[in-house]
């Protein structure tokens, strides 16, 4: 299954006008990052325009240096598996390795 993912420009930003835009509320928000639940999505890509920071992306068309980031997106659910609606979980702390071990990121840049 393709879905969109949401790449390095939206670490410690988060602005979520995706969250705002997505219809079957399946933008989840972690510690430093905002994930696509891939079995939620429906691919209608209203979530893709909207992003301030440009940060999401088909998953075929994911640029080769954000590459990690679509195994990254895959792991934030791993535990938490498919909720059903990203407002019914709210934000948590985790993020996964990958992500959380990043030094911090796109501060100052509005």
């Amino acid at each position: 299954m393709v879905t969109y993912i949401i790449a390095e420009p939206c670490v410690d930003v988060m602005d979520k006008a995706c969250v705002e835009e997505c219809p079957v509320d399946c933008i989840y928000e972690g510690g430093r990052s905002l994930y696509i639940q891939p079995d939620e999505c429906v691919d209608c890509g209203a979530c893709e325009p909207v992003c301030p920071v440009e940060a999401i992306f088909y998953e075929d068309d994911v640029p080769d240096e954000w590459e990690p980031y679509v195994s990254a997106n895959a792991d934030f659910f791993d535990d938490l598996g498919s909720p059903g609606g990203a407002s019914k979980v709210g934000k948590t702390d985790y993020d996964p390795p990958f992500i959380k071990e990043l030094p911090p990121m796109n501060e100052g840049e509005d």
